[in-house]
């Protein structure tokens, strides 16, 4: 395959940005990581802003300017690794999660709430994410052909995004019921 592009249309070139900013999207939380960067721009421009309401201004600077700063570039940064480093989604949802909710202290409640919401969501997001199957292209090459998931032999995962409690079917020992004595026993 050929980096030249000279022969190539102006939609084929979008095609190609389109297929690929999807699968930059389905390999990762994106979602949760912008939520979680939307929620770092309220809660940071918030009190080093003027709002005015009609001739009323208001001036929403606090003693806690710095904090709300620090919250909502942390909260960008988070965001960031949920995009790139997507292995660190547990942590990242955690901390994002946490920010959030020292945010309505320290930062005229959050945002105004919008970007302790937004906060909470893409954390929650992030924390339930769960990498998908790959799949790879019948060998036949045919266009339009059917993907097969590739599977793993330690263990299968259901197609899609997945569940965060997909994994944990049938790990835990389950009781069986004793026909002689009423009482469960783990096997």
């Amino acid at each position: 395959m050929s980096t030249n592009t000279e022969g190539l249309s102006i939609a084929s070139i979008l095609t190609r940005v389109r297929v690929g900013f999807r699968h930059f999207r389905w390999g990762r939380p994106f979602w949760a990581g912008l939520f979680t960067m939307i929620a770092g721009l309220p809660i940071s421009y918030f009190p080093y802003r003027y709002v005015t309401f009609g001739d009323l201004t208001i001036r929403m600077a606090t003693t806690a300017g710095a904090g709300s700063l620090v919250i909502g570039v942390l909260l960008v940064v988070l965001g960031l690794t949920m995009w790139f480093q997507p292995h660190v989604r547990i942590f990242a949802g955690v901390a994002a999660i946490l920010l959030a909710l020292v945010s309505l202290i320290v930062s005229n409640f959050g945002g105004f709430v919008v970007g302790y919401l937004f906060g909470l969501i893409g954390g929650g997001m992030s924390v339930a994410w769960v990498p998908g199957e790959r799949t790879t292209a019948k060998a036949d090459g045919a266009r339009g052909a059917q993907a097969e998931p590739v599977r793993s032999e330690a263990r299968e995962t259901p197609p899609g995004t997945g569940s965060a409690l997909a994994g944990f079917e049938g790990t835990a020992p389950e009781g069986v019921r004793d026909a002689g004595k009423g009482m469960r026993r783990a096997e």
